[in-house]
């Protein structure tokens, strides 16, 4: 499958945003792209147990976008990080800037830079700040997948319980609908994009109005490799919305997204009545939430930075061990030279 190579003018240049929740299909999306010719940032976060293809998230912007959410009183994971909270004005200007900073160590000049991380849903105003300060156009990609999947996933990895996962789930998919209103946006089912990745670029060059940069045969045949069933970890199960305090909505939400991604349109109205209900929520619970988020993730920071400095003290010890090894191994050679030579000697010696 080929599809036209996107021209080089400069109307034609374009950052690709793949928005949404976590484990979600935003990596499987990403990776599509990446394929197609999108252009990934300098510093990409590999694989692990969770994701072994891989996340393709940039992690200084990760690391970033979570001080960030942090320095607002959130986290990653805080249910009521959507909508986008601004800080006193000098504050903001200093992420901001921090944020134009970033992109352009990650970025350069690229032509068709591709920004992967959820949390860029809920920080949106910002980056996208950041694009324009570059007079940079975006055009989004919402991956969908059923809200019980997602739980499934971070209920095995992070042992959410499955109603926060949910909330989670509509906060950063409404996030994502409404700060893409108004940019060329595709809404792609998780599920079938496993199942027929080329009729979802097709939808996608549609509703982008443009053709994928670079979409070759031979990235055709890699993404043949890369999107299968094996990354499809959790299904969907269970009554959605009979789940207690959000199910109702989430299956409100999920049936709009659902709808989207099947090329429906449909007006916000669904979404806005849903944002307003988070409002509340936030408005009644957010101050016993919220902070306490904060406190999870700060100490989850400090953890991951007490283990890197392990594992680098590690790594610096084992270095030291070979070089002590390998000093052994130098002395042994120069005794048994040692021992060589006073042999010759003796035989020297003896033969007089």
């Amino acid at each position: 499958m080929a599809t036209p190579k996107a021209g080089k003018t400069k109307t034609d240049r374009a950052a690709y945003l793949v928005l949404g929740m976590h484990r979600s299909g935003t990596s499987a999306a990403t990776q599509l792209l990446a394929l197609a010719g999108a252009e990934l940032p300098q510093n990409v976060m590999p694989g692990d147990e969770h994701n072994a293809k891989g996340y393709f998230e940039p992690w200084k912007i990760a690391i970033f976008n979570d001080e960030r959410l942090r320095a607002g009183g959130g986290a990653w994971d805080d249910v009521f990080a959507f909508p986008y909270a601004p800080l006193p004005k000098a504050q903001e200007a200093a992420w901001a800037a921090k944020a134009l900073d970033l992109y352009d160590a990650e970025f350069g000049e690229a032509w068709f830079p591709l920004l992967k991380d959820p949390r860029v849903s809920v920080l949106a105003p910002l980056w996208l700040a950041t694009l324009k300060a570059r007079k940079m156009p975006a055009r989004a990609v919402i991956p969908v997948r059923h809200p019980l999947a997602v739980a499934g996933s971070l209920t095995r990895r992070d042992r959410f319980p499955v109603e926060k996962s949910v909330l989670l789930w509509v906060s950063y998919m409404l996030a994502a609908e409404v700060y893409s209103r108004g940019m060329p946006r595709a809404f792609v089912g998780y599920d079938s994009l496993l199942a027929d990745w080329r009729a979802e670029v097709v939808r996608i060059e549609a509703a982008h109005g443009a053709p994928l940069p670079r979409l070759s045969e031979r990235a055709a045949t890699q993404i043949d490799g890369f999107l299968t069933s094996d990354l499809r970890h959790n299904a969907g199960q269970g009554d959605l919305g009979a789940l207690p305090h959000v199910g109702a909505m989430a299956q409100r939400v999920f049936d709009w997204f659902e709808a989207a991604a099947r090329g429906e349109t449909r007006g916000p109205a669904v979404l806005d009545q849903a944002a307003a209900q988070v409002a509340d929520m936030k408005a009644a619970m957010g101050v016993f939430v919220s902070p306490v988020t904060q406190a999870l993730d700060l100490a989850r920071a400090d953890l991951a930075q007490e283990r890197a400095r392990r594992a680098m003290d590690q790594r610096d010890l084992a270095d030291l061990d070979a070089e002590v090894a390998g000093l052994r191994k130098e002395l042994s050679d120069l005794r048994r030279e040692h021992a060589e030579i006073e042999a010759m000697v003796d035989t020297m010696i003896a033969g007089r």
